[in-house]
C-alpha cells in the first residue's frame, strides 16, 4: 500500500514527465511543419519547372524547321531557349537537392549509417551550402540591380527585351537553394536529436 506522500510524488513525477514530453514534442512538431512547408514549395515549383524541358524541345524543333525548311528564323525564339535552359537548371537546383540528386564525390558516404549521413549533411550544409548561397546572392545583388536600373535588353534588335529578367535568376537560384538547404539541415538535425529517419520525398519517390 502506497502512502499519500508516495502517491503524491509518483503523480508529480508523472505530471513533470508529461510536461517535458509536451515541451519536447511541440518544437519538434513546429520544425517538422516548417520542413514540410519548404518541401511542398520546392516540390511544386520543381515539378512545374520540369515541364519547361518539353517546351524547350518543342521550340528547338520549331527553330530547326524554320531555318532549314522555310529559310527563316527568329532571334527571340532562339533566345527563349536560353532563357528556359537557365530557368530549368538554376531554379531546379533546389528540387534536385531535395531529391538527393546532386553528385556526391565522397566514396565513404554510401556506407555510412543514417545518423552518420545526417551528421555529414548537417556539417556540409552549415559550412558549405549556406555560406555559398549567401555569397552568390550578395555578390550578384549589385549586378542584377544595375541590369534592372538600365532595363537591359538583348543586343539583337529583334531579341527578347528582358535580359534583366534572366539575370534575376542569379538571385532567385541561391534564395531557393538556401531555403531548401535550411530544410535539409533541420531534417538531418532532427535525425540526430530525435533519432528518427529523415522524412523526405527522396525516401519514397524515385528521382525525376
Amino acid at each position: 500500500m502506497l502512502w499519500p506522500a508516495a502517491l503524491s510524488q509518483r503523480w508529480l513525477r508523472g505530471y513533470t514527465d508529461r510536461r517535458f514530453i509536451f515541451r519536447l514534442r511541440y518544437p519538434l512538431k513546429v520544425l517538422n511543419t516548417v520542413v514540410a512547408a519548404i518541401d511542398r514549395f520546392t516540390d511544386i515549383t520543381g515539378r512545374a519547372i520540369s515541364w519547361l524541358t518539353i517546351v524547350m524541345v518543342a521550340i528547338t524543333v520549331c527553330v530547326v524547321v524554320l531555318r532549314y525548311w522555310f529559310d527563316s528564323g527568329s532571334i527571340a525564339l532562339q533566345e527563349s531557349i536560353t532563357y528556359l535552359h537557365a530557368i530549368v537548371f538554376m531554379m531546379g537546383i533546389a528540387f534536385t537537392l531535395q531529391r538527393g540528386g546532386h553528385v556526391r564525390v565522397d566514396i565513404f558516404y554510401a556506407g555510412f549509417s543514417v545518423r552518420r549521413k545526417a551528421l555529414v549533411d548537417v556539417i556540409g550544409g552549415v559550412i558549405f551550402l549556406l555560406p555559398v548561397c549567401l555569397l552568390i546572392f550578395i555578390f550578384s545583388w549589385d549586378y542584377v540591380v544595375a541590369s534592372w536600373a538600365t532595363g537591359e535588353t538583348s543586343e539583337e534588335s529583334s531579341g527578347i527585351a528582358g535580359i534583366y529578367l534572366l539575370k534575376t535568376l542569379m538571385l532567385l537560384m541561391p534564395a531557393a537553394l538556401l531555403l531548401q538547404g535550411v530544410a535539409e539541415i533541420i531534417r538531418n538535425t532532427l535525425v540526430l536529436t530525435a533519432n528518427t529517419a529523415p522524412v523526405s520525398p527522396a525516401n519514397h519517390e524515385s528521382r525525376l
